[in-house]
């Protein structure tokens, strides 16, 4: 998870270019994804990008994860260590060990 180093960096950068106005939950939603396409743009023709731009693009979409977590008000820790939880008993490691397979059809072909 980001430090609170970085985030209050990320908090003064936006402060003082007054960008907080632009920063709606649905803007920053909008812009994970724009972010994210950019970041699988980089693997669109090659499997070894240029690992300068995958670093730059990466970093642009965990800007705006953290930006649109401190617009809501929930703590990033909190809320990945809860999804972990859940993943978890999606996928416990007795059934899903070195498998891709989708929890639904994990879980049918346990039986469950």
């Amino acid at each position: 998870m980001p430090s609170e180093h970085t985030i209050a960096a990320l908090r003064a950068f936006v402060e003082a270019r007054d960008w907080d106005q632009f920063h709606s939950p649905e803007n920053l939603a909008k812009s994970i994804a724009i972010e994210a396409s950019e970041l699988l743009e980089c693997y669109q023709w090659t499997s070894t990008p240029d690992q300068t731009r995958v670093e730059e693009e990466l970093a642009d979409v965990v800007t705006y994860c953290i930006h649109l977590a401190n617009k809501l008000g929930v703590d990033l820790d909190e809320i990945v260590m809860r999804k972990l939880d859940s993943t978890a008993k999606k996928y416990p490691v007795e059934l899903a060990k070195g498998r891709m397979t989708k929890y639904t059809e994990l879980h049918a072909e346990d039986g469950v």
